[in-house]
């Protein structure tokens, strides 16, 4: 998910210096929303880890 995240924010880059000002901007937005998504999953997962049984 991460990896996404880093992708839409390469393409976001490449775009804006390109001139594409758009692209660049619903690029930076995906890579913006996958991120968030990334941090919630990454606390639910430590937060409610697997637990080693006994």
């Amino acid at each position: 998910m991460l990896g996404w995240a880093l992708f839409f924010l390469i393409v976001a880059v490449v775009a804006a210096i390109l001139g594409f000002a758009v692209l660049a901007n619903v690029a930076a937005t995906i890579a913006k929303i996958v991120f968030v998504v990334f941090l919630v999953l990454l606390v639910l997962s430590l937060l409610t880890g697997r637990r080693a049984r006994v």
